[in-house]
């Protein structure tokens, strides 16, 4: 499946009925990530849910059912600009959809090339190579 490089978020959602009309509900994050603006207009794509999984696509998934795929994966390398501070002083990055990418070594406001090294549903931790 090809995905437009026009994608701005992508989540699962239920289709709900209210009355003569079909309601597809957005995350909260979504909105307060900035990815959608509750006052635009958009091209909606629906996809069906596979029902033939195999046990290794099981084994590798690392997000709940219903919930998005992180948007890096393990090996990934990209620039990321440091926005903030984590509590124990690694540096914070944010990409698509709001995800964070923790960069050990970091100060706020470098922009850096790093290597994605870990991926869990809701943060990745990537290494400085540059």
């Amino acid at each position: 499946m090809e995905i437009s490089e026009k994608l701005l978020c992508l989540f699962s959602a239920d289709v709900s009925t209210e009355g003569d009309r079909y309601i597809v509900e957005v995350p909260r994050r979504e909105i307060e990530t900035g990815s959608v603006d509750p006052d635009e207009t958009y091209r909606v794509a629906l996809i069906a849910t596979s029902e033939g999984t195999t046990e290794e696509e099981t084994a590798s998934a690392t997000t709940a059912p219903g919930e998005p795929q992180p948007p890096v994966e393990i090996g990934e390398v990209r620039y990321v600009e440091v926005e903030d501070l984590g509590k124990q002083g690694d540096g914070i990055a944010r990409v698509e959809r709001g995800y964070v990418i923790i960069v050990p070594d970091a100060e706020v406001g470098e922009r850096v090339k790093i290597e994605v090294t870990e991926v869990k549903s809701n943060f990745a931790v990537g290494e400085i190579i540059e």
